[in-house]
Parts: structure tokens; C-alpha cells; sequence
């Protein structure tokens, strides 16, 4: 039986324990396991790749993606562990595992206000921090060869260096409930991610707002798919530009996206028909055009007391990002607004899918909120008199997500286990799938096939 060799996690890791518990391991396993530096952030923050295993297959586990969605590290970690202590997963399988501590370890810094919790959803909107849309690491909004930021420089190199035949972006979401997205189908992972969530007790998302275009492969399960062009708007929302999630795809490399929940919302997997798609849209829509409009009346009268300097750009940027894609988002929900011009209508709806699309409006304007918060108090006074009206508001969407919408936290302990044995699944299925990938430098996909050319 598997035997953790370090003491769990009951909360997330910051930047330099990441690194700190990483080096122990290595220290403890030396012949095992290596820790190497493969990048360096914008404020020179050293990007840590922990390697176990010696096999000629290589899997890439990426955490830190998002700079608020901290649980991949502590499932790297866990991975790490999980996979000395048991020599089929590395010496049996053939298997290198490569685990990236964290691609935005400057932005996962700024969310350290919250970290160490107490976990209350308050606590995290106040203290949240994540990158405008062009500042993400994992985007390549204008290809690969355009590439400005260091840690998807870093992130590029090491999957052109690798070949692996599985890369596994490790997020979390806030509110909601866990799933899984493919650049490949995975036949029998829709199963393995359902026994997981039912034994930790963890709601699976059967309609994500992410997803919503999206072709689903199971429960819980999507396909994502290529990357188009299209404005900045659909960008943000619909990750619909190139990315280091397709990058690796000309090495035979399978991508899983792999999403584990905060807070839990038992109605995000109720796949039943929704008594009343229409009221419950109109709500939604409404609401959050109600809220975009009180937000920007509040940034209006804030912008012109805020100084001059990246502090002030670097959270106005998502701030920004958010309110322009808020508008036409309420216009799509809007079933009183007819589809027009290039615009798609919504999908068949689930009353998952009318959950997730309440707790993706929400959201929406509790980051904007929690920013604008942020730019206040980081200001140190209130010229604008803004501060009561953001702590009245941030207060009572909070309570709305956990009153109306029924959110409960998970300990982070069964974040992090649930993440791992969804990864371990994909880990299994992937090597069933393209065997020979990345001993081989050849693609064992077809481009232009949805599905794998060789099976067994």
C-alpha cells in the first residue's frame, strides 16, 4: 500500500514551499528524482521542474496555470510522491513524470492573501488575482513564434523538448464542480472521473460554461476543439486562439485539462430538463447586465484618483477584460434578445447547465469587484468613496453563492486527491492509446481524425 512520504497538505502551498517540499523529496530519493530550473518569470522567479522516473515515455504535469487555482501544486506534489513510493508508474509504465511546480508563480504570489486561508468565499474575492486575458501563460494569442511572455517561452521549450504523450493542465475552479477536457478522446475516462467524484464526494460539472459549444465525450468529459480566429471577446471567453494545450499536438501529444472544484455546487450535476429555461435565463441575463452596470459606474469614479504605474495597469487589466466581455455575454443568455449576424444560439439546456451559467455570471462580478477592492485598499484611502458600496456588494454575492446557490467548501486534501486520481486515469488511458509517441518523435494521431488512428 502506497505510504505518503511527506506530511499532507490541509491548504495550499505557497510559491516557496512548492520549491521547499519539492527539494526534499529529491533530497530523500536522489537516484529517483531531480529538480531543475527550466525558466525564469517576469520578476525572476526561478520555474521548477520536478522529475521522477527514468523511463523513455515522458508525461507533463503542468500546475499553476491560472494564478488563482492553486491546487495543482499541491497535486504535483502528491503526484511526485504517489509515484516513488509505487515503481509501476514509473519503471513499469516506462514513464518520466515531468511536474512543472507552477507556470505563474508571480501571479500565484499575489494570491498568497488567501492562501493560508480561513477558506471563506469573502476572504478569496478580496485577495484574488488573475492576470489579464494577454498575460495568461498558457494562450498564444498571436502563435507561438510571437510568444512575449517568459514562462510560455519556458512552457514551449520544455514540450518541444519532451515530446511528451500526455500533458496535463492542472486548474481549479472556484464554484462549481470538477470535469475534464480533451484534445483527444479518451475512451473509459468519463467512468473513471465519476467513480472518483462519488468516492471524495466532489459534484462533477455536466455543463460548464467553458464548455458550452463544446462537444461533450461522457459525463463530465469534453472534447475541446481547434483553435479559430475570432475577437478578443470570444478569446477570453471561449479560449478560442491558439494555446499550449495544441502546441505539443504535432509530438503525438494527448492534452487533459484536468478541473477541480473550491466550493461545490450539488446543482452543477443535475443533468434533468430545467422546468423553466426561459425565466431562469432571463434572471441570469439580467442580473448580470444589472451588475456589470454598477461596476463600471464605480470604476468610473475611481479611475482618475488611481496613480500612474504597473500596480494600477496590472489589476485594471483583468477588471477591463471582464466588464467588456460581461455585455454580450448577457445578451446571449437573453432569450428576449433574437440571435443575430455571427452570433450563436445556445445550446439544448440542462438545469446544469442554467447552474453553471448563474455561477459564471457571478463570478464574472465578484473577480471585477474583488479587483477594484484591491486597487483601493492597495491606494491606501478612498478619494472616490467607493469602498462601502464594493464591501456591501462583495458581501452579498458572496452570500448568494453560498445561500442561493448551495457552494460548500472542499478541504483541500480532497481537491488534491481527487485532482491526482483523475490524473493517474488519464496517465493510464493515454499510454493505452498512443503507446509509442514520444519514443518515436512521430504524431500516433490523426490531424484530421477525431479520433486516435491506432488503438488496442
Amino acid at each position: 500500500m502506497w505510504r505518503c512520504a511527506l506530511p499532507p497538505l490541509l491548504r495550499y502551498p505557497t510559491v516557496d514551499e512548492l520549491g521547499a517540499r519539492a527539494a526534499a523529496l529529491v533530497a530523500r530519493r536522489p537516484r529517483d528524482a531531480r529538480l531543475r530550473r527550466v525558466g525564469t518569470s517576469r520578476a525572476g522567479t526561478p520555474m521548477l521542474l520536478l522529475s521522477v522516473g527514468h523511463g523513455s515515455r515522458q508525461a507533463l504535469i503542468v500546475a499553476g496555470p491560472h494564478a488563482n487555482e492553486p491546487v495543482g501544486g499541491a497535486t504535483v506534489l502528491r503526484l511526485a510522491d504517489r509515484v516513488l513510493a509505487d515503481p509501476r508508474l514509473h519503471e513499469g509504465a516506462d514513464a518520466t513524470w515531468n511536474l512543472l511546480l507552477c507556470l505563474d508563480p508571480d501571479g500565484l504570489r499575489r494570491n498568497e492573501g488567501w492562501l493560508r486561508g480561513p477558506y471563506a468565499l469573502g476572504g478569496y474575492f478580496r485577495h484574488f488575482f488573475r492576470p489579464g486575458f494577454m498575460e495568461q501563460p498558457e494562450w498564444l494569442p498571436d502563435g507561438a513564434d510571437a510568444v512575449v511572455l517568459p514562462e510560455t517561452r519556458a512552457l514551449l521549450e520544455l514540450q518541444d523538448e519532451l515530446r511528451p504523450f500526455l500533458q496535463c493542465s492542472l486548474h481549479g475552479v472556484d464554484v462549481g464542480g470538477g470535469f475534464v477536457e480533451l484534445t483527444h478522446d479518451l475512451p473509459g475516462l468519463a467512468q473513471r472521473v465519476a467513480h472518483c467524484a462519488t468516492r471524495l464526494g466532489i459534484p462533477r460539472e455536466l455543463g460548464p460554461y467553458d464548455t458550452l459549444y463544446w462537444p461533450e465525450l461522457g459525463p463530465a468529459v469534453y472534447r475541446i476543439p481547434r483553435p479559430r480566429r475570432g475577437d478578443l471577446a470570444a478569446a477570453i471567453t471561449e479560449a478560442a486562439v491558439e494555446s499550449t494545450w495544441f502546441h505539443p499536438h504535432r509530438h503525438g501529444t494527448i492534452t487533459a485539462i484536468v478541473e477541480a472544484p473550491m466550493w461545490g455546487v450539488a446543482a452543477v450535476e443535475d443533468g434533468a430538463p430545467p422546468t423553466d429555461e426561459e425565466t431562469v435565463l432571463r434572471v441570469v441575463s439580467h442580473t448580470l447586465r444589472h451588475d456589470t452596470r454598477l461596476l463600471e459606474r464605480l470604476l468610473e469614479r475611481l479611475r482618475p484618483h488611481l496613480p500612474a504605474g504597473p500596480e494600477t495597469a496590472r489589476l485594471l487589466a483583468p477588471v477591463d477584460d471582464y466588464l467588456l466581455v460581461c455585455p454580450g455575454l448577457a445578451d446571449t443568455w437573453d432569450p428576449d434578445i433574437p440571435v443575430t449576424g455571427g452570433a450563436r444560439p445556445l445550446p439544448p439546456l440542462s438545469t446544469a447547465h442554467l447552474a453553471a451559467l448563474r455561477i459564471a455570471g457571478r463570478r464574472l462580478a465578484l473577480r471585477t469587484a474583488g479587483l477594484l477592492h484591491q486597487l483601493v485598499t492597495g491606494a491606501g484611502r478612498d478619494p472616490a468613496g467607493v469602498m462601502p458600496e464594493l464591501e456591501r456588494l462583495l458581501d452579498q454575492w458572496c452570500d448568494d453563492y453560498r445561500d442561493g446557490c448551495g457552494a460548500r467548501w472542499i478541504p483541500v486534501a480532497r481537491q488534491v486527491e481527487y485532482q491526482s486520481r483523475v490524473v493517474l486515469a488519464t496517465f493510464e488511458l493515454a499510454g493505452r492509446y498512443a503507446p509509442a509517441c514520444s519514443r518515436s518523435g512521430e504524431s500516433g494521431w490523426n490531424a484530421g481524425a477525431a479520433v486516435p488512428m491506432h488503438r488496442e
